[in-house]
């Protein structure tokens, strides 16, 4: 007997769907699987027929083969495994295939017959979902995951026994629930959504109370002594969506600041935390009691990283930090120490806001759509420009050569960060609290909505672009427009720096951010000069070489 059951399958973040078709005839017994499967896809033929032999169900020895179609696409990972049980069953009379069209499976099966966990079941049932699948059957560990999917019915089962025993007895029950809420929907009432845990109704948490809370563990503004350059940096960089360098002596904090400006990002969009989700769901980093994400990535990789574990890749080609940060700040401290094929390797993503991961079985294409900031001292020992500091020139000149100038341009921002005084932590304020209290990362993040709006209202006629630091050549000259003083200035600077035309441009973009927190039409000379400001400190970094002052 030929079975035919739904399921789906990864192909970076996005899902394409498929069908496992199962044949059941008299021969020698056996079970083989087929359509383009990796080695752990194709050992489910063990995984599968213990679990099922294992649930109790005394079935005929028969000779099973099951196709996993399109064969076309490789097949990873064992979220078939419940796909292909319910496919065996079927063929074998167990169930009925008609009853389960409008259903798809999802779930690893244990040798005993219980249910596992899977990642990537957030975008996955996303697909299911654009589909036109109605109900999901899945695992208990992913139903909180599964349930930020809106318009799907979802039945979380424990063990496959369980899962069986349900399908079985109630799914004329659930039939009768569809044509029941068919006819509802058609007179104007939506329909009431299932959700279902080993048969039993489970209540759906409300989205807004189950999320974490955005700012925790985050540093605020108001925290941060002294530094009013960098923290005036970082809200530029964040309004604009540019990517920033701080630069300076150990221990100004630069990497506490770093960390501080993802409380002043915009809020998530739901788009966004779905995109941001399905990635960390794929990497299995949705813990079992996380709907979505709910907040903006900070990810902050090590100096010793692998240019694998950065980009992406393996033997089933997963998400690297660079997508792992998407939609976030990616945060490098000791810029110049990490390898140097993995700091040249974000020329392209940082243009194109997604990385593809090419390997010898195929190509993923992951979103890197990151705020990049990095940090770096003035030396070797951290103590550049203070007497402290004992590096040689050849050895300060060794430490910023490792930036090449192609990278160094694709960062909008340079900011270096002034050594303190006590008197920034001595110093109390009327209210007995050490240090002046400066504005609350709250207060920065207004200003930063308000810029933000201000570049989609501007934006609202382009296709892809939404960013000021975004913005290729074509829409700088149309949106950067100068002042006559402002275009004094700029004429001067090009001239007395020697600007490349990259860097020129970069200056602009930064100035129309500027403009924009000001809330001015055009581009002020002010608004050059701090511009052109936060990047004078380029001249001394990577190609440029540095020396001793």
């Amino acid at each position: 007997m030929f079975a035919k059951i739904n399921c789906a399958g990864l192909s970076g973040i996005h899902g394409f769907m498929t069908e496992v078709e199962a044949d059941a005839q008299n021969g020698i017994p056996g079970l083989f699987l087929t359509g383009a499967l990796s080695q752990e896809t194709s050992e489910a033929r063990f995984r599968v027929w213990n679990a099922i032999r294992n649930c109790g169900m005394d079935i005929r020895p028969k000779k099973l083969t099951v196709n996993i179609s399109p064969a076309s696409l490789r097949k990873e990972g064992t979220a078939y495994d419940l796909s292909i049980a319910m496919a065996i069953l079927c063929s074998l009379g167990e169930l009925e295939d008609g009853s389960l069209s409008d259903l798809a499976f999802l779930g690893e099966t244990g040798l005993d017959g219980r249910l596992k966990r899977v990642n990537g079941v957030l975008p996955l049932a996303l697909c299911m979902r654009d589909h036109g699948i109605r109900g999901l059957v899945i695992p208990e560990g992913n139903l909180r995951e599964a349930l930020s999917v809106e318009d799907m019915d979802i039945y979380a089962f424990s063990e496959l026994r369980e899962a069986v025993r349900f399908l079985r007895a109630g799914r004329h029950q659930m039939r009768a629930l569809g044509k029941l809420a068919g006819a509802s929907e058609g007179a104007g009432r939506k329909h009431e959504r299932q959700v279902l845990l080993d048969g039993q109704p489970v209540a759906v948490p409300d989205p807004d109370a189950a999320a974490p809370d955005p700012m925790e563990g985050i540093p605020d503004f108001s925290d941060i002594r002294g530094q009013a350059y960098l923290k005036r940096a970082a809200e530029i960089a964040v309004a604009g969506r540019h990517n920033i360098l701080f630069t300076g002596p150990a221990g100004t904090g630069k990497t506490t600041l770093a960390r501080a400006m993802t409380g002043i990002l915009p809020g998530l969009t739901r788009k966004e935390d779905l995109e941001i989700s399905a990635v960390y769901s794929i990497a299995g980093l949705l813990s079992e009691d996380m709907t979505l994400m709910g907040r903006r990535p900070f990810r902050a990789p090590h100096h010793g990283i692998s240019a694998s574990a950065f980009l992406g890749g393996g033997r089933r080609i997963m998400p690297g930090e660079l997508s792992l940060a998407s939609g976030g700040i990616l945060f490098l401290d000791e810029f110049p120490l990490f390898q140097r094929n993995v700091i040249e390797s974000l020329r392209q993503p940082l243009e194109d806001g997604s990385i593809t991961v090419q390997r010898v079985g195929g190509s993923v294409t992951y979103p890197a759509d990151i705020q990049l900031v990095a940090s770096m001292n003035g030396c070797p020992c951290g103590h550049f420009p203070s007497p402290e500091c004992h590096c040689t020139s050849a050895q300060i000149r060794a430490y910023m050569g490792r930036l090449s100038k192609p990278i160094v341009e694709r960062i909008d921002i340079c900011a270096e960060a002034r050594p303190l005084g006590g008197d920034a932590f001595l110093k109390t304020d009327t209210d007995g609290v050490a240090g002046d209290r400066s504005e609350s990362s709250a207060e920065v993040r207004l200003r930063v909505e308000e810029a933000r709006r201000i570049q989609e209202n501007r934006f609202r006629s382009e296709q892809r672009l939404r960013f000021n630091g975004r913005m290729g050549l074509r829409e700088t000259e149309r949106y950067c427009i100068l002042d006559g003083g402002a275009r004094a200035y700029m004429s001067d600077i090009f001239k007395s720096r020697g600007l490349s035309g990259r860097t020129y441009h970069k200056i602009l973009r930064v100035a129309r951010t500027i403009a924009d927190l000001d809330h001015a039409e055009l581009i002020r000379e002010e608004h050059v000069m701090e511009a052109a400001e936060l990047r004078s400190i380029e001249s001394r970094i990577g190609a440029y070489g540095i020396g001793r002052r």
